[in-house]
C-alpha cells in the first residue's frame, strides 16, 4: 500500500502544489470566519466549487502544456497591446492584494507564538519568501513545497479530535441552506474568491512550463506522449483540487463546532 501511494504521490506536482496554496492564508482566515459565522450552512459552497476550480486549473495547465508559454504570453500573442494592458493590470491588483494579505496574516499568526512587531515580522516574513524563490531552482523548491502540502494535514487532524455531528455536516454540504442575509451573502462571495483566485491561474500555468522542461524527456513531444502528458495533469489537477478543498470543508466544520455561537466572527 505504502509503495503506491509513493508511487502515486511522485506523480503529482503543479495540481498538488497549486491546490495546496489555495488554503493559503487568506484563504484559511475566510473559512475560518464562514464556520465562526454561519455554521454548516456555507459548506455546500465548497463543494460547489470543486468542479468549478477543476476546470479552470485544468484549462489553464492545458494552455500552458500545448503551447509551452505562460498565461501572458499566450494572451499577448493572441491580443492587442491594450488589453493585454489592461488585464495584466487587473491580474496584478488583485494578486497584490492577495499576496498582501496572505503575507499580513503569516505576520500575525508568528505573532501568537512570538510577541514581535507586526511589520517588522510582515517585512522578514516577505524578504525570507522572495529570497527562497529568487535564490532556489525551481525543481529544488517545487519538492520542497510539494512535501509542504502534507501540513495540510493537520487540519484534518484538528477536526478528528473535536465532536462533530457529522450527519449534519454532510447534509449541510449536499443540500444548500440559502439565506439572503447579506453577511451571508458577503461570505459566500468571499468563499468563491477565496477558492478561485487569481493567482492560481498564472501559478498552474507556469509550473507546467518550468515541469515541461522535464516531462518532455521523460513522455516525448510526438502526439501520443503529449496525450499521457495531459492525462498525467488530469489526474494531478483534479486531485491537488479535491485535496485543498477538503481541507478547506475541515477547516469551516472545525470552525463552526469550536468558534460558532461564542463571538468570533
Amino acid at each position: 500500500m505504502f509503495s503506491w501511494l509513493r508511487r502515486d504521490f511522485k506523480k503529482l506536482g503543479p495540481g498538488l502544489i497549486t491546490g495546496a496554496s489555495d488554503d493559503d492564508p487568506s484563504g484559511i482566515a475566510t473559512y475560518s470566519q464562514a464556520g465562526a459565522g454561519f455554521g454548516f450552512s456555507t459548506l455546500w459552497g465548497i463543494l460547489l466549487t470543486l468542479p468549478l476550480m477543476i476546470a479552470v486549473q485544468e484549462m489553464c495547465a492545458r494552455i500552458a502544456i500545448v503551447t509551452k508559454r505562460g498565461l501572458v504570453a499566450n494572451i499577448r500573442r493572441r491580443h492587442s497591446r491594450p488589453f493585454v494592458f489592461w488585464v495584466v493590470l487587473s491580474f496584478l491588483i488583485a494578486n497584490v492584494i492577495n499576496i498582501g494579505a496572505d503575507l499580513g496574516m503569516m505576520a500575525s499568526a508568528i505573532q501568537l507564538l512570538i510577541p514581535s512587531p507586526f511589520f517588522g515580522v510582515l517585512l522578514i516574513v516577505g524578504l525570507l519568501t522572495l529570497s527562497l524563490q529568487i535564490f532556489i531552482p525551481y525543481h529544488t523548491y517545487a519538492r520542497v513545497l510539494k512535501w509542504l502540502t502534507l501540513s495540510l494535514l493537520a487540519y484534518v487532524g484538528v477536526a478528528l479530535t473535536i465532536s462533530i455531528h457529522w450527519g449534519e455536516a454532510l447534509r449541510s454540504t449536499v443540500l444548500p441552506v440559502w439565506s439572503w442575509n447579506k453577511n451571508y451573502l458577503l461570505i459566500i462571495v468571499a468563499l468563491l474568491g477565496a477558492t478561485i483566485s487569481p493567482y492560481l491561474y498564472f501559478w498552474q500555468a507556469s509550473q507546467e512550463v518550468e515541469e515541461s522542461h522535464e516531462t518532455d524527456g521523460v513522455y516525448g513531444k510526438n502526439h501520443h506522449s503529449l496525450w499521457r502528458k495531459l492525462k498525467a495533469m488530469r489526474f494531478d489537477v483534479g486531485f491537488g483540487m479535491t485535496f485543498s478543498n477538503i481541507v478547506a470543508w475541515f477547516i469551516v466544520v472545525s470552525a463552526a463546532v469550536v468558534l460558532d455561537g461564542h463571538g468570533y466572527v
